[in-house]
């Protein structure tokens, strides 16, 4: 079967920077097992997949648009130091839920001042060109509680 709409998809990656330096991987684990066509993965990574079979083998570059969005400096910024009143110490690399008006969103510290803390709501690798080696490890028809659920149920 090849990897279509509804197709619940296994498969073992690695994903680097342009810097070649790894980032993810599979290896060691379970292949990463999702419900093709419903967004489980990166956009630009499950177009790379569309019609691949188990067994195929192939590289894809996913550019930041595809993958985990263009770096946003708005979604840098300062604020007040009491925001974060009743944690003990606030560090840089602490990560934070925060409320925003697109609704709760994971934020970052990246430097504490004297009244304020910088706080950065970009995705981790936003900006980032996505590498990704993979190998298809198998491909099966969903079932209708997993294409109702939008998700893969347990392993295989």
């Amino acid at each position: 079967m090849k990897v279509q709409s509804n197709a619940v998809v296994s498969f073992d990656y690695t994903l680097t920077g342009d810097d070649g330096q790894v980032i993810d991987t599979s290896e060691g684990r379970e292949p990463l097992r999702y419900l093709h066509g419903h967004g489980n993965i990166v956009p630009g990574l499950e177009k790379a997949m569309e019609g691949k079979a188990s067994g195929d083998q192939f590289e894809a570059s996913v550019s930041p648009e595809e993958g985990y969005g263009v770096y946003r400096e708005e979604l840098v910024q300062d604020v007040p130091k009491s925001a974060f009143d009743g944690i003990d110490k606030v560090e840089p690399g602490m990560s934070f839920q925060a409320e925003s008006n697109a609704g709760p969103m994971m934020v970052v510290v990246k430097a504490v001042n004297d009244d304020t803390v910088t706080v950065d709501g970009n995705h981790m690798l936003a900006g980032q060109t996505l590498n990704f080696a993979v190998d298809v490890k198998d491909v099966r028809e969903a079932s209708e509680q997993e294409i109702n659920q939008g998700s893969p149920i347990a392993a295989d």
